[in-house]
């Protein structure tokens, strides 16, 4: 129930969540149970219905939100540190095979199906080849695939497996990078963020432990900025801060 709670108050601020909230706190007992007293209805039979009206107005809210909102909307800003510290597995690759597909056990559930003919491995135990599975939300999320293509460069940041066997980019879209070429040739990775707070507060975080960074590394987290970043000196990053947590 409390991660219930926790996921309707990371929905964004509308008419909807409100009466999400609403409806939830006629789940808990004590305001149940004054309207059962009110209305002469059992409370469990209220609760019964507020769930389900409760469910409906989540859905309602998710599909109206635009797709590639729906991820992001209840995605808390992640820094660099935090995405790989929270993964279980970095790769880098290139996709072999994207499959749209039902969940085996969850069978309302859409699931994309990636496969990744593995270049490097920056964490866990990948080895030629990776292969996960993530669920899918909404229409346009089911066209695109999640915007998985066949033939992709990417870096891919990814939480450990459920039971269910489904994972996902951490923090979404920030832990799946893009990678492209530059005019110079230079290998460059961008997150579907943009990179946009990738660096921030990591100067901080690294200095409590006392990590020491190459120069041009410390110059990359310091002046930031928006848009791609060297791919050598990020997965540089992303090895020193994963080999931390190893140490601990």
């Amino acid at each position: 129930m409390n991660r219930l709670r926790g996921w309707i108050m990371r929905l964004p601020k509308s008419s909807l969540r409100r009466s999400a909230v609403f409806l939830f706190s006629i789940l808990t007992f004590p305001l149940g149970r004054a309207v059962a007293q009110t209305t002469n209805i059992p409370a469990r039979i209220i609760r019964s219905r507020a769930l389900a009206i409760l469910t409906l107005y989540i859905c309602a809210l998710l599909s109206a939100l635009p797709s590639s909102a729906q991820s992001n909307a209840i995605t808390l800003p992640r820094n660099l540190g935090e995405l790989v510290l929270e993964s279980e597995t970095v790769v880098q690759g290139w996709v072999t095979s994207v499959t749209l597909e039902p969940h085996t056990q969850l069978r309302n559930l859409m699931t994309v199906t990636v496969a990744i003919r593995v270049e490097d491995t920056l964490k866990g135990g990948a080895t030629n080849s990776y292969t996960f599975r993530q669920a899918v939300i909404g229409q346009k999320d089911l066209r695109e695939k999640l915007g998985y293509r066949t033939g992709q460069h990417l870096l891919m940041i990814l939480y450990k497996t459920s039971q269910f066997g489904l994972t996902s980019p951490a923090g979404m879209e920030q832990g799946r990078f893009r990678i492209e070429s530059a005019s110079s040739g230079k290998l460059m990775a961008t997150n579907g963020f943009g990179n946009a707070g990738l660096f921030r507060g990591l100067d901080s975080q690294l200095k409590a432990r006392s990590l020491q960074l190459e120069p041009e590394i410390q110059a990359m987290i310091l002046n930031p900025g928006v848009g791609p970043a060297s791919l050598e000196q990020l997965k540089s990053l992303i090895r020193t801060i994963a080999a931390t947590k190893s140490a601990k």
